[in-house]
């Protein structure tokens, strides 16, 4: 008796407070917070613990390590989310005595926007602190965009399947940071490494073509009024990827550059 009383306290606790509609977006960005925290530590301890090379980066490399398993983990939450609220809930579908799609929420829409701003926050947080060692003046603005445009829609309740919509094309995200692994790791003449590039220009190439479609898509009243909201969005976030991979081939053309400045060096050095 006493366990099932403690079930249902903590039910009740978990509904009425936690996830009680004036307190998920507080609950949700603290806990996106939090996550991205769990996630960084994990990450630091797996990996020195199962890569070899992890213990061969600098401080500055591991740091981007674990952070880009945090960009990992959120793009595949969020892309998951907003693929069940775009194809798979009843809470954008048409139904006419349920209202206008542009102004529908739900708890579980409201807070799964709440943990992708906490992983927003967390993110530009770290990018600001290492700046620019974790990305230039291009991964703050994406960020800082993506956050109000998120945030708003959190808040406000508006334009959140337009939203999901165009979180969708965080699903390259993966990708991108899979390549930088491998660059990273040395296995840039992999299988794996090719395989991964084919996986991006596919995963890019079904979001060029997906985020135009989106202003044509059905927009009841709001189709003015959260233009900004999800263009703004859709522009960062189809950036994110081209932001991520810029930074992957900069890193390249200075190591590049680096090797041939040794080797012009050595041979210099010879003929002395």
């Amino acid at each position: 008796m006493a366990m099932k009383s403690y079930q249902i306290n903590a039910e009740l606790l978990l509904k009425e407070y936690l996830l009680g509609d004036p307190l998920i977006p507080y609950t949700s960005i603290t806990g996106g917070i939090f996550a991205c925290k769990m996630v960084y530590d994990l990450t630091n301890l797996f990996s020195a613990f199962y890569f070899k090379s992890y213990s061969n980066l600098t401080k500055m490399q591991r740091i981007e390590w674990n952070n880009r398993a945090i960009s990992t983990f959120h793009a595949v939450f969020i892309t998951m989310m907003s693929l069940y609220f775009v194809f798979c809930s009843d809470l954008f579908s048409d139904q006419p005595h349920a209202g206008l799609v542009a102004f529908r929420r739900s708890a579980l829409s409201t807070f799964a926007l709440g943990v992708s701003v906490g992983y927003f926050i967390a993110d530009l947080g770290m990018i600001i602190w290492f700046y620019p060692s974790l990305g230039g003046m291009e991964y703050v603005i994406h960020h800082f965009l993506s956050l109000i445009a998120v945030a708003y829609s959190m808040l406000t309740g508006e334009g959140q399947l337009y939203t999901y919509m165009v979180l969708i094309s965080e699903t390259t995200t993966p990708g991108i940071n899979l390549r930088w692994y491998f660059d990273t790791a040395g296995m840039k003449k992999s299988k794996a490494y090719l395989l991964n590039g084919v996986v991006i220009f596919f995963a890019w190439f079904d979001t060029l073509v997906y985020l135009p479609v989106l202003p044509c898509l059905p927009a009841p009243i709001s189709g003015q009024a959260n233009a900004l909201l999800w263009t703004t969005l859709g522009a960062g976030s189809a950036g994110s990827a081209i932001c991520h991979e810029f930074d992957v081939v900069l890193e390249d053309f200075q190591r590049n550059e680096k090797n041939i400045s040794k080797a012009a060096l050595n041979n210099n050095i010879s003929k002395l």
